[in-house]
């Protein structure tokens, strides 16, 4: 079992995701950094559906009741085991009642703790991850707090090696300011070209307003293609008829501001979305925090496609070569 001293910021459970469920409005949530999160899971010898701990800025305090095995990967934290500072993105052993400590971020956003079994929570509809906006998933549907005991899920995959660390180029990279590649559509028609060119050849700046639902992004504003609003959208120019919202679909209402819809936005909606950000992206934009800008690049969907095959590679790689041969 794993108690909990200090819950740190926002730390929910978080497993693969609930999937199957976009038509009733419920997102998929699951982990913002999948990388980061498998790299944990591989660390600690888990199957690739367990759950680990996600948190935001900074980690919980835990204390082990049993000998087991811990990692922390995404954000470049300060991790300590009994106060004794140890390397993050690393397979390390802990015995029991020893306290993990996953302290402030120095750089990036979000860390993932991942424990030997995985968390033990209940399944709600087919997943552990926490829902916040609904209250399901994870411990009660909320963040954890101190006094809080979780249960091993006995998710094994094969034994980890102990002290083994992921290379550095397969880590993310975590920067101020980072390229951020999108897919345009569904609704690019509705912004002028000049826009979308602007849109394409400018810095937008992290927001405050920067969680899992979604991120703000400040820069210049877009115009939209005069119309005439059609029966069943609002008069504003971003109002669309009711459309789906794949998860990094972006938003532009009245033009004034990109919103990101992340691993909990909504699913659907009347405002235009004049782009995508690709799935391995949004890894990238978990990672980053306000006031750290980004440059969105056109691409289009085959490219999506081949960094998603890319990056899944990198997580098998990482499985593979965590494990004890």
């Amino acid at each position: 079992m794993l108690e909990v001293i200090a819950p740190g910021l926002q730390t929910l459970v978080q497993d693969e995701g609930r999937k199957g469920y976009l038509a009733i409005g419920l997102p998929s949530s699951g982990p913002m950094d999948q990388l980061s999160h498998h790299a944990a899971n591989a660390l600690v010898g888990n199957d690739p559906a367990a759950a680990t701990l996600e948190s935001v800025f900074v980690g919980p305090t835990v204390r082990l009741r049993y000998d087991g095995v811990v990692a922390v990967t995404g954000a470049h934290v300060d991790l300590r085991v009994d106060d004794v500072p140890m390397p993050t993105w690393t397979t390390l052993p802990v015995r029991a009642g020893q306290v993990v400590t996953v302290g402030p971020a120095l750089d990036g956003a979000r860390s993932y703790l991942a424990v030997r079994g995985g968390i033990g929570t209940p399944v709600v509809m087919g997943s552990r991850s926490t829902y916040l906006p609904s209250g399901i998933g994870g411990v009660d549907g909320r963040e954890l707090r101190a006094g809080d005991v979780l249960k091993s899920a006995d998710e094994y995959g094969p034994p980890p090696r102990l002290g083994h660390s992921v290379d550095e180029e397969l880590r993310p990279t975590l920067a101020k300011h980072k390229e951020i590649r999108v897919v345009l559509g569904l609704c690019r028609y509705r912004v002028t070209d000049v826009s979308v060119e602007k849109m394409l050849s400018s810095d937008f700046t992290i927001g405050t307003e920067a969680n899992r639902v979604g991120y703000r992004l400040s820069g210049p504003p877009l115009e939209f293609v005069a119309r005439d609003a059609p029966f069943g959208a609002g008069d504003d120019p971003s109002n669309v008829v009711d459309l789906g919202y794949p998860v990094g679909s972006i938003q532009v209402p009245s033009g004034q501001e990109l919103i990101c819809l992340l691993r909990d936005g909504v699913t659907g909606g009347g405002y235009a979305t004049v782009g995508t950000v690709i799935g391995v992206d949004i890894d990238a934009l978990a990672q980053m925090q306000a006031p750290n800008t980004v440059r969105l690049i056109d691409v289009d969907v085959d490219h999506a496609v081949a960094a998603r095959r890319s990056r899944d590679a990198t997580i098998a790689s990482i499985y593979r070569s965590a494990q004890l041969t």
